[in-house]
């Protein structure tokens, strides 16, 4: 299996594509890259809680240690955003995140971050995967140092949220499920115990059993959780924390799409803050429509979060998500890179702001912006999924001028093919850049519209695979 770095870090099933002595190989393809550059290079790694992440991060921190690198291990289990923030304040050359976020249990997988405190783009990746393949890993030498930065990671979160308003206005509690992951070592420590219920905070290299990626169906005891206990809300945190997902409290799933725009409006509205909003392909067209209704600039961005990460390092940005939970904030003070755990933070500021129920503030939201209906469906595929500009290519030249009755107004192929309806109806198309998936997005306006594109896709993608 070749190595990749596609959307998000390079990603693989542990024992067959992930491996020890292929981590090695990454690593002295780092190594490599960064001597080849200043020479005088500072690496952080962090890792997650799965199966021997912390055996693989130290494996990766001797072979940048033997070739003469300061090479530093993060002591704690920390929030990904952490790593990155650490890169940042730390003044490092590179953070090294052994991970594989929200993938099966079975994966593990390698996350890079710039001294910027973002995700590297594909310009800096490509020159450490072509070295990976002449690369012989060097293991002799000094070991690597550990250091903590949990205390510096909890400042930098309240630093950012108004956290007096929050715990003086909240009257319920609100559930906090972490997914066994990352999460679950710094989140109970931010809010009192009586303003929070935590589910699934123990870490668990198995998951209890399901993929932690906090989408509807991995959500059900969130669901019963805030009916049952009558909480304010339900957050969900994906496995290395870096992504949020909300339920309202009458146990409703909030898609993404719903999320980005309330969070938006109270950086609007209740903050009074200004800049460009910055959306990816997959996201819905709320934030579009919201940045019309302020004068806003806007800007649709490929998927992967490094894409919105390189405009906010550019500046002027109020606010960039994506569909899968990722967010990331122009707030002063703050990194270019999405972070769960303030998201979270932030949704409940935005509560207590209002002093509202998350339903109430959606239906208001809705009701001058227009209803989404946004859903995801994943066709997988028993090989590695196809190449991103050709599979485009084929689907462009099936595309009826009707789909589902509705005429075809606009054709983008900035990350797969996405269809633009009437009224701002959209189908998305496009080949995973990390797993053996087609994925396909839609949103319309009702449930049974979305459900009909959705089907469409699916049919023209597996005639063609």
């Amino acid at each position: 299996m070749s190595i990749h770095f596609g959307t998000d870090g390079w990603r693989g099933v542990m024992g067959r594509d992930f491996t020890f002595p292929k981590v090695r190989l990454v690593a002295q393809a780092i190594a490599e890259h960064l001597k080849a550059g200043s020479g005088l290079a500072t690496v952080l790694i962090g890792h997650d809680s799965r199966f021997f992440s912390d055996r693989f991060a130290m494996e990766m921190g001797r072979v940048l240690a033997a070739n003469g690198l300061k090479t530093r291990i993060l002591q704690e289990i920390l929030p990904t955003p952490a790593v990155s923030l650490a890169v940042h304040k730390l003044q490092a050359s590179l953070g090294v995140v052994i991970t594989a976020s929200h993938n099966p249990p079975e994966y593990n997988g390698i996350k890079l971050k710039g001294p910027y405190g973002g995700s590297l783009t594909e310009a800096d990746t490509q020159p450490i995967e072509e070295r990976i393949a002449k690369a012989h890993p060097l293991t002799d030498g000094a070991r690597p140092e550990f250091f903590s930065f949990k205390s510096r990671y909890k400042k930098h979160l309240t630093s950012l949220i108004r956290m007096n308003l929050i715990v003086r206005s909240l009257k319920r509690p609100v559930a906090i499920d972490c997914m066994h992951g990352n999460a679950g070592f710094i989140f109970p420590e931010i809010l009192p115990q009586k303003k929070r219920i935590l589910l699934r905070h123990k870490s668990d290299p198995l998951f209890g059993g399901i993929r932690p990626e906090p989408i509807e169906e991995n959500l059900e005891e969130l669901k019963k959780t805030v009916r049952a206990k009558r909480a304010l809300a339900g957050l969900a945190l994906d496995g290395d924390a870096d992504r949020l997902a909300v339920i309202d409290e009458k146990g409703n799933y909030l898609t993404p799409c719903l999320v980005y725009p309330l969070l938006l409006h109270h950086l609007l509205e209740n903050r009074k803050l200004k800049g460009r909003i910055l959306s990816a392909a997959s996201m819905g067209y709320l934030p579009q429509r919201m940045a019309a209704a302020y004068h806003l600039p806007f800007q649709e961005v490929p998927v992967g979060f490094k894409y919105i990460a390189q405009e906010m390092r550019r500046g002027d940005v109020l606010m960039g998500g994506e569909e899968s939970g990722s967010f990331g904030f122009g707030l002063k003070g703050n990194i270019p890179e999405r972070d769960g755990v303030l998201s979270g933070l932030l949704f409940l500021e935005l509560l207590a702001a209002s002093k509202k129920k998350p339903s109430q503030l959606l239906e208001a939201l809705q009701s001058r912006f227009g209803k989404s209906f946004y859903l995801r469906r994943d066709i997988h595929i028993r090989e590695r999924p196809p190449e991103k500009k050709p599979f485009t290519e084929k689907l462009a030249k099936k595309l009826p001028k009707k789909i589902a009755g509705y005429p075809v107004r606009e054709v983008r192929t900035l990350d797969g093919i996405k269809i633009i309806l009437q009224e701002d109806f959209w189908l998305l198309m496009r080949s995973s850049g990390t797993e053996p998936l087609i994925r396909t997005y839609a949103e319309t306006d009702r449930l049974k519209k979305t459900q009909e594109l959705l089907a469409f896709a699916e049919k023209l993608c597996r005639n063609l695979i």
